[in-house]
């Protein structure tokens, strides 16, 4: 089983920052990526950011400039540096890791609320 250790969410004024991180631990193999979403109240989930192991990212066009995708192989943790927050990226960010073994899988974290406040 694989757990997910979200942490860094808060409340932040706009245009301040904040670093998120995530931890994956337990039986982990093959994975291919792993990555930020988030789900605004009344939203659908969205990718925020998701970075390969071979550390190819991608963004969504609203953080573009502002936010940074990072990852520590090994130590299976992966970061999101956000700056100059906007209200509206007011939402629950999830962490989310992908593999493959036998077949594709995918694990989420708990998520960590992050409140930007106007």
């Amino acid at each position: 089983q694989v757990q997910l250790a979200e942490s860094g969410g808060g409340l932040v004024q706009a245009g301040g920052s904040l670093r998120l991180s995530c931890a994956a631990s337990g039986s982990i193999f093959n994975i291919l990526g792993m990555g930020w979403y988030r789900q605004a109240p009344g939203k659908q989930r969205e990718l925020v950011a998701s970075i390969t192991s071979a550390g190819t990212t991608n963004y969504a066009d609203s953080v573009k400039g502002r936010v940074t995708i990072s990852r520590d192989n090994a130590k299976n943790t992966v970061y999101l540096q956000m700056n100059s927050l906007k209200p509206e990226d007011t939402a629950v960010y999830y962490c989310k890791l992908w593999g493959w073994t036998v077949n594709r899988y995918e694990y989420w974290g708990q998520g960590t609320q992050v409140t930007v406040s106007s």
